[in-house]
């Protein structure tokens, strides 16, 4: 069920634990936690749970690894624990309304709410985020736009400074990007020892012979293909040289214009145009919200409150539930009790809306409708009700929520229930009422309980018997399943003590017999 693991309680450090539970889960409405968890669905599911020596610890649903929340979340569903100290959840104001709930058999209606709930607190959330956003953005309106119409009128670019950065970089340098194109220019066309004259009078050579050797046919032809080359080359420098001029003025406007782009940058600690572009359109949404906020927060309200209606809606039909199922809470439980020796105790149950000691309707929406439940309860004539904890002796207590459990049992798909010495405080004809209700939960699931009373052991269909071994210096804890000659032996017992007579063991088989 997904509780803490201690290691300090192995009785060998050496080894890991394993314990493992094959659960019947057919018929439990539970193909869908196996969905929403991607894990697959077996009639039959194993539940395993590995703890190493040190405290670390593995969950498997159908050997398929899970997280703990998911383990806990599977065995809450599929095993109730009832414990002699459990009596205090009968005070906690959810499982009273669980309980209400269990009997009003309106799961799907009550899912569908804490769907739509849940969603409509998620909306009111974000309403108020956007109302927040917005009185800040109509505050910061000025400043906003402000710094927005600064980067509009620079019209920037985002490939504009790296161009401006390289175009000023050649007209500072002009001159000498001048010079040595001439001379490159020169050096190819130009000159007695220019590269092309000297390629043209080696072409001349070659095509003078190429009458008489092949190959020099081809070289002619290839050295044919560099002078067209060169050519081009040298025109493309020419060309380029021509284009190459100092342009003060051009250099004066560029500096302007980087030095707008530089200052902006620093101003808002950024790095390139891009990020101010994205700065101004950020400032834009900004602006915008500001202006036309309202009606984002107008049409969002109109939509919680067809959510808000539709969720009273719903929260009606739940109430109303509740009220009628109330009632037959009252009645049954009584019945149970008066069945275990409390007939005069009293039980009443308060429909309250939530967060208010007033009637339903006069609070808001909560998490599981408009109203709450108090449960009030007196064990005995004349005494007034009140919360049980306040009323109540652990024996009472203990009746108390059997009966209510049992209601719950009847009501609502769960595998097993375990019942952990919840017989305090009761014994004779009152164990025996006490153990006839068990047996019947038994009708309708798994029931295991832990008892000392012959009354309520001999109710149990099969019976396991822990006890402790001494061996030399190291105790044991076992646990053995009892064939039909120990039962009645072990329920003697719990009747007369360790060396049951006859008369003991006769009734032994007549309170298993009954």
């Amino acid at each position: 069920m997904g509780q803490r693991a201690e290691s300090r309680y192995f009785f060998n450090q050496q080894k890991k634990c394993v314990i493992e539970g094959t659960f019947k889960i057919d018929g439990f409405h539970l193909k869908s936690f196996f969905e929403e968890n991607d894990l697959d669905y077996e009639a039959e599911t194993v539940l395993r749970r590995e703890i190493s020596a040190d405290g670390k610890s593995r969950a498997f649903i159908n050997d398929t690894p899970v997280n703990l929340p998911s383990l806990k979340l599977l065995g809450e569903r599929l095993i109730d624990i009832h414990s002699q100290h459990a009596t205090l959840e009968i005070n906690d104001p959810e499982f009273q309304l669980l309980v209400v709930d269990s009997v009003a058999k309106h799961d799907e209606l009550l899912n569908d709410y804490r769907a739509k709930f849940k969603a409509y607190k998620k909306s009111t959330a974000k309403l108020t985020q956007l109302i927040e956003e917005s009185d800040k953005a109509k505050a910061d309106l000025d400043y906003y736009q402000f710094q927005f119409d600064e980067l509009e009128r620079a019209s920037l670019d985002a490939d504009e400074q790296e161009k401006l950065e390289q175009e000023l970089y050649a007209l500072n340098n002009a001159e000498e990007i001048k010079r040595n194109l001439l001379s490159a220019t020169y050096l190819m066309n130009d000159g007695d020892a220019a590269a092309l004259v000297q390629l043209r009078e080696a072409n001349q050579q070659l095509a003078a012979i190429e009458k008489f050797n092949p190959q020099v046919e081809e070289l002619q032809q290839r050295l044919n293909s560099v002078i067209i080359e060169l050519k081009d080359i040298a025109a493309e420098i020419e060309n380029i040289e021509q284009r190459t001029h100092t342009n003060e003025e051009r250099a004066v406007d560029i500096n302007v214009r980087l030095s707008l782009i530089y200052n902006l940058q620093k101003k808002h600690r950024l790095n390139s145009n891009a990020e101010l572009l994205q700065l101004q359109s950020e400032l834009s949404d900004k602006i915008q919200q500001a202006i036309f906020g309202d009606e984002a927060i107008e049409q969002l309200k109109q939509q919680i409150g067809l959510d808000k209606k539709e969720l009273e809606q719903l929260a009606g039909q739940l109430s109303a539930n509740r009220t009628k199922a109330i009632p037959s809470i009252e009645t049954n439980v009584l019945q149970s009790l008066a069945e275990m020796g409390m007939a005069n105790a009293g039980l009443k149950i308060e429909q309250l809306a939530v967060g208010h000691n007033s009637p339903p309707n006069g609070g808001g929406l909560g998490a599981n409708g408009i109203d709450t439940v108090r449960f009030l309860f007196s064990a005995n004539k004349g005494h007034a009700l009140a919360e049980m904890s306040k009323v109540a002796s652990g024996g009472e207590l203990s009746r108390l929520m059997l009966s209510i459990k049992s209601l719950v049992a009847k009501n609502t798909a769960l595998p097993t229930i375990i019942f952990d010495e919840i017989d305090t405080g009761v014994s004779g004809e009152v164990a025996n009422k006490v153990g006839q209700i068990m047996e019947q939960l038994a009708n309708n699931l798994q029931v295991i309980t832990i008892t000392h009373l012959p009354q309520i052991a001999s109710k149990g269909q099969s019976h396991y018997f822990v006890y402790k071994d001494d061996e030399g210096t190291t105790t044991y804890t076992r646990i053995k399943q009892l064939n039909e000659p120990e039962r009645v032996l072990e329920i003697a017992k719990m009747l007369s003590g360790d060396k049951p007579g006859e008369s003991a063991l006769q009734n032994a088989r007549e309170l298993l017999a009954s």
